[in-house]
């Protein structure tokens, strides 16, 4: 090859442009190709000491309570400014936090504590939250209110970014420190259920205490609190639950116009009813062959006393043996879930109504239908004919409401209060239905407006759950004898008059629920007390 031809330059294809210019020595390396942020070659820069890898949700907080807690995510657009004033109970101030977005909730930039003044770790703040969960939808509170108890003790511990979550059966909480931290997720499953409203408002007082500012209860000394409550042997023994029960009905039959050889016979059949119950659940069997069974002692002495040509009202007996099995605290807390948009607690809660309620209707047809095949002669027109006694009947109310606040287990300070409310419903009822001669579904619904309001505005005032003070309140106005006469009125094959009366039954039941539910909803919209905050506005979706 000549000089020229050597001189001559080369085509793309021989030649790259990544090939180094002649006579450039190029030293022999691993790669050839580094990068931009490469070091200089030369540059001697000390290496930072090992640190451990990024913290996750894990290691404990740095924040011990909420006055400590960490500073928190701002959002471009601010944070807005909203009053949780101190004097309202925890339950609304922890409802307007959970209705916000997490990124918008208020929590102040603040300095965090010193690494050795840590609060505990995070997995057991959540399982301390979900166990006390757990015994509030143990023990029938509403969705709602057990969020909102469960967000308060996250955050009684520095938690704020936490999502708590309520169905019928599972517990589940999320908390995520930061945008950049790992989340933590924790679940329950609720296995058992009971009634003890002394538990419930144990749990309460608890939660209440968590969430005062000033006290600092220790997660230890809150592990301890909760298993005094778990421990705790229900007030009332077993053999009072059973006398409760048998006044109960005896006290529903005077409502319906029974006499004493009534009361008697529907306190017995209830009495004994109960006994079955408790030997069903001994053997294991499910609450729905117990209430089967408990329904059938009432139905079988009303029908035995029309067989011995008694002159007694039998309808009244067996009336006042359902009111003792009408599951009332469960329709009200379905509902309720429903209306505050717990969709899926509301659909299992009135499954679990409907389920119940078809087993009180399995036991009483079929007594009834071998009555009716035997020629007892039960007539539907009776519940045309029921007697007006203010008084007796204002009595038997009061008498039913606190032998129901018994059953449920509550405290004795409560049962007072309950009493009255109860009275005070049956009044309200008993004006507008005898006297302003009123439907009997808008008497009821007004009703249980009151018992409500009542029952919430004692919850307030007391820093306390509304159930003890509503739940055995609207006793005197459950469905009872619109129950016995449709399935009376199937028995005998008249099942157009029977299902038009279960219809009247369902109709009194959802009043009962929905009057409780508004008589709630007013009481926070209008009644604040010693603060004029307002409830956070609810999301409208039209319906589409």
């Amino acid at each position: 090859m000549t000089d020229a031809e050597d001189r001559k330059p080369q085509s793309d294809e021989a030649r790259m442009a990544f090939t180094p210019p002649a006579g450039i020595e190029v030293v022999d390396s691993e790669s050839e190709t580094t990068s931009e942020f490469a070091l200089p070659r030369g540059l001697d820069v000390l290496q930072p000491p090992v640190q451990e890898p990024e913290g996750s949700a894990f290691s404990a907080p740095r924040g011990y309570g909420v006055e400590d807690a960490p500073p928190a995510f701002t959002p471009a657009g601010g944070i807005p400014r909203i009053s949780l004033t101190k004097d309202l109970p925890w339950q609304d101030r922890m409802r307007t936090m959970l209705r916000m977005p997490v990124t918008e909730r208020p929590a102040p930039e603040r300095v965090p504590k010193a690494e050795e003044e840590e609060g505990p770790a995070v997995p057991r703040v959540l399982d301390l939250t979900l166990r006390i969960g757990e015994l509030l939808l143990a023990g029938g509170e509403g969705a709602e209110d057990v969020e909102a108890a469960m967000f308060a003790v996250c955050r009684s511990y520095g938690l704020d970014r936490c999502e708590p979550n309520v169905t019928f059966t599972l517990l589940s909480i999320s908390y995520q420190p930061s945008l950049v931290d790992d989340p933590v997720t924790a679940s329950r499953t609720v296995r058992r259920r009971g009634t003890d409203y002394t538990r419930l408002a144990a749990v309460y007082q608890l939660v209440d205490d968590l969430s005062e500012s000033e006290s600092h209860i220790s997660l230890e000394e809150a592990y301890r609190r909760l298993a005094e409550i778990r421990r705790n042997r229900h007030p009332y023994p077993t053999w009072v639950l059973t006398g409760a029960s048998g006044l109960l009905a005896g006290a529903a039959s005077v409502l319906v116009g029974g006499d004493l050889v009534v009361f008697v016979a529907a306190m017995l059949g209830a009495m004994l009813g109960d006994r079955l119950a408790w030997l069903c659940a001994g053997r294991g069997l499910p609450e729905f062959y117990q209430f089967t069974v408990a329904a059938m002692p009432p139905a079988a002495i009303g029908v035995a006393l029309t067989l011995a040509h008694v002159d007694v009202k039998a309808s009244a007996v067996i009336t006042g043996g359902l009111f003792a099995l009408l599951p009332g605290r469960a329709l009200v807390a379905g509902v309720q879930d429903g209306l505050t948009g717990f969709y899926i607690t509301a659909s299992a809660r009135l499954l679990e109504v409907m389920y119940f309620f078809v087993g009180i209707v399995v036991g009483v047809l079929v007594i009834l239908y071998f009555g009716v095949n035997l020629g007892a002669k039960l007539s539907p027109d009776a519940a045309l004919h029921i007697s007006e006694r203010p008084y007796w009947q204002i009595g038997a109310s009061m008498l039913l409401s606190l032998t129901f606040a018994v059953l449920l287990q509550q405290e004795r300070s409560t049962v007072l209060a309950v009493t009255l409310n109860g009275g005070v419903a049956w009044v309200v009822y008993g004006a507008m239905h005898y006297a302003g001669e009123f439907s009997p579904v808008a008497s009821t619904a007004v009703a249980a407006g009151l018992v409500g309001l009542f029952g919430q505005l004692m919850a307030r005032y007391r820093f306390a759950s509304a159930l003890p003070y509503t739940t055995a309140a609207i006793g005197p106005l459950l469905p009872g004898s619109a129950t016995y006469f449709g399935l009376l009125s199937i028995a005998q094959n008249k099942v157009d008059a029977g299902l038009v009366s279960l219809a009247t039954a369902a109709s009194l039941a959802m009043a009962i629920a929905i009057g409780v539910n508004l008589g709630a909803e007013i009481s926070r919209m209008f009644l604040h007390i010693g603060s004029p905050e307002k409830r956070r506005a609810a999301k409208r979706t039209r319906g589409f």
